[in-house]
């Protein structure tokens, strides 16, 4: 899977480690920053993430800032874009399966590194089931 990877400050040491455990895992990633830890503002990298897979440029996207919710709220700004803040695999996993979610959030000092590669493990692992859920989704 092709996936765009934006984070702020925040989460650059998260993102790196997670772009590292993809690529590992045999996954193309497009890391669309930031780039250190000097401040930046969150909303600009989940646009870069969105418009990337939005223009099909990548398969889904995953954004990480501090707690994951700054994120999760600009990325569902756009139309589109169904971004989902996770915590652990049980809702990543349904985040794909029921709500075809194209974009995953994460806190990067919400969770520990071990839980987020379990939680963006089931995240890029799970397939969408279609079905009564597309009906649900096509009602965005």
């Amino acid at each position: 899977m092709k996936l765009a990877i934006g984070c702020d400050h925040g989460g650059f040491d998260l993102k790196e480690e997670v772009m590292e455990f993809l690529r590992q895992s045999g996954h193309e990633v497009l890391d669309l920053g930031c780039k250190s830890h000097e401040a930046v503002d969150y909303p600009r990298f989940a646009e870069a993430v969105c418009e990337a897979v939005l223009a099909d440029k990548t398969e889904a996207g995953i954004l990480i800032c501090g707690t994951g919710i700054g994120m999760s709220m600009a990325a569902n700004r756009h139309q589109g874009i169904r971004a989902a803040l996770c915590h652990e695999t049980f809702t990543a996993r349904k985040s794909r399966e029921h709500n075809n979610a194209n974009v995953l959030c994460l806190g990067a000092r919400v969770l520990g590194g071990g839980v987020v590669m379990e939680i963006v493990k089931a995240w890029v692992e799970t397939e969408f089931a279609g079905g009564r859920h597309l009906r649900r989704i096509e009602m965005f």
